[in-house]
C-alpha cells in the first residue's frame, strides 16, 4: 500500500466529507432490489473506480485512490448501510489483490492491479488438490523450468470463480528435492482461452456452479510470471491464507451487523412464530453472536490499519463465522422445518432463508476446515504443543501424499 496508508488522522470536516462522499455514491448505485451477482459486482467496481473510491489505501500507480487506511475504515463504515453489491469479488480483492501488492514486482503491480482494482479482470486463488485439500503442503502440481518459461502440469479443485476469471494465483511444486513445505513458488496464471488449461464447474447442492476442477496440461507461462521469491511460495501462500480467513472472517467489517439474524426475523414473521419465547430466544442467540462476531471483525480490521499483517488471529473471526452458520441452520429448521431448504421457485418472495440455509455448509470448509483453524488458533495463538509429524526434513519426493498413496 501507499506511504499514505500508515495511520494518519483526518481531520473532524475532512472525515465527515469523505463520509458523505461515501453516502452519495453509495445512495446512487447500491440500491436495495438491485443485482447482485458477478456482472452487478463488476460494474458496481467500475463506477467505484471511476469516482476515485476503489482500492482506496493502494498506491495511485497500482491503479489505487493512494488514500489512508482512515478512508478505507469510513467507506466500510458507510457501506453497511447499503446492500453489499461486491461478494463476489471477495476472493479478487481479499486476497489476490493484497498478495500482488505484498510479493509482486513493480512491474507485475503495474500490470495487474489496476484491473484488478476496478475489476476488469477477476482473480481466483488455486491452492486445493484432491490430494491437499486441508494439508495444502502436499500439493503435487508441479511447475518446471524450460528457458524463459514454465510448464505447469497438475490439478486444483474447489476453485471459486475459476470458470469466470481471468487469472488465478496458483502454487506449485518447483523443487521436489526439498521437504514439503519447501519447494513450493506461487505463479499468476492466465485463465481465459489459454491452451492447457481445462476448467470444469462443479454442480453444488445450492443450484449453483461457484466452485471447479482446473486441470493443466504443459501449459506454459512466462518466466516473469513467478509471483514472489522461488521456493517461497509457502510463506507467500500462508500471507495469502491470512488474507483470506480475514476477508471471510471480517467481510464488510466496518460496522456491527447481523444479516443472519434479519433472514431469521423474516422467517419467523412468515410462519407465525415471531412471539414464540423460545423462537426469540434462539434468535437473539444469532444476533448476540453476529454482534461480538463483528466486534472481533472491526479489531482485526483496526489492526491491519495500525499496519500489523493480518495474522494467526484471522481464524478466529473465520471459525466463529462457521460456528454461527452452524446454529443458524439449526435455528432455521427450527422454524421451518423442510421448508428452511425446499421451496417453489414459482414463488418470487421465498429462497432467501432457503438458500442461506443450504449454502450455510460450505461455511465450515471454504477458508480452510474448523479443524485446521482450530489447530491453527491452538498453536499460534494460545501457545499450544504441535501434533507429532514424521515428514519433517524429509524430502517432498519420498513422501508418499496426496494421490501417491498406494
Amino acid at each position: 500500500m501507499t506511504d499514505t496508508a500508515t495511520p494518519t488522522a483526518l481531520t473532524p470536516d475532512e472525515a465527515d466529507a469523505f463520509r458523505e462522499r461515501c453516502r452519495a455514491f453509495l445512495t446512487e448505485h447500491a440500491q436495495p432490489g438491485a443485482r447482485r451477482n458477478l456482472t452487478a459486482a463488476r460494474e458496481f467496481q467500475a463506477a467505484l473506480a471511476d469516482a476515485g473510491l476503489a482500492g482506496l489505501a493502494f498506491d495511485a500507480e497500482y491503479g489505487g485512490a493512494g488514500l489512508t487506511l482512515e478512508h478505507e475504515r469510513i467507506y466500510r463504515q458507510v457501506s453497511q448501510e447499503f446492500p453489499q453489491m461486491t461478494g463476489e469479488l471477495v476472493i479478487s480483492h481479499g486476497m489476490c489483490l493484497p498478495v500482488l501488492n505484498e510479493f509482486g514486482t513493480d512491474e507485475q503491480k503495474r500490470t495487474y492491479m489496476p484491473d484488478n482494482i476496478a475489476a476488469r479482470t477477476v482473480w481466483c486463488q488455486m491452492f486445493s488438490e484432491p490430494g491437499a485439500g486441508s494439508d495444502v503442503a502436499s500439493l503435487q502440481t508441479k511447475a518446471e523450468r524450460d528457458g524463459d518459461e514454465w510448464i505447469i502440469n497438475g490439478q486444483k479443485v474447489w476453485t471459486t470463480l475459476a470458470h469466470e476469471s481471468d487469472y488465478g494465483v496458483l502454487i506449485a511444486r518447483t523443487d521436489p528435492e526439498q521437504p514439503k513445505h519447501a519447494g513450493i513458488s506461487m505463479f499468476i496464471v492466465p485463465l481465459k482461452d489459454t491452451p492447457g488449461v481445462e476448467i470444469r464447474p462443479i454442480h453444488q447442492i445450492d443450484g449453483g456452479k461457484h466452485f471447479n476442477e482446473v486441470f493443466f496440461t504443459d501449459l506454459r507461462v512466462p518466466a516473469e510470471n513467478l509471483l514472489g521469491e522461488y521456493n517461497n511460495g509457502w510463506r507467500q501462500a500462508t500471507a495469502m491464507l491470512m488474507y483470506e480467513r480475514v476477508a471471510i472472517g471480517s467481510m464488510g467489517a466496518g460496522s456491527i451487523s447481523q444479516p443472519n439474524f434479519d433472514v431469521l426475523v423474516a422467517a419467523a414473521k412468515r410462519a407465525g412464530r415471531i412471539d414464540d419465547p423460545v423462537v426469540r430466544d434462539q434468535i437473539m442467540q444469532i444476533y448476540a453472536m453476529e454482534t461480538t462476531k463483528s466486534l472481533v471483525a472491526m479489531r482485526t480490521r483496526a489492526e491491519m490499519k495500525a499496519g500489523k499483517a493480518p495474522g494467526p488471529g484471522g481464524s478466529l473471526g473465520k471459525l466463529f463465522g462457521s460456528v454461527i452458520q452452524w446454529r443458524f441452520r439449526e435455528i432455521a429448521m427450527e422454524i421451518a422445518g423442510t421448508g428452511s431448504q425446499a421451496w417453489d421457485p414459482a414463488d418470487d418472495k421465498a429462497g432467501e432463508l432457503q438458500s442461506a440455509v443450504v449454502g450455510s455448509f460450505s461455511a465450515s470448509i471454504a477458508g480452510g476446515t474448523d479443524e485446521i483453524q482450530r489447530n491453527i488458533i491452538g498453536d499460534r495463538v494460545l501457545g499450544l504443543p504441535r501434533d507429532i509429524a514424521v515428514d519433517t526434513g524429509v524430502a517432498f519426493k519420498d513422501l508418499k501424499v496426496g494421490t501417491t498413496r498406494s
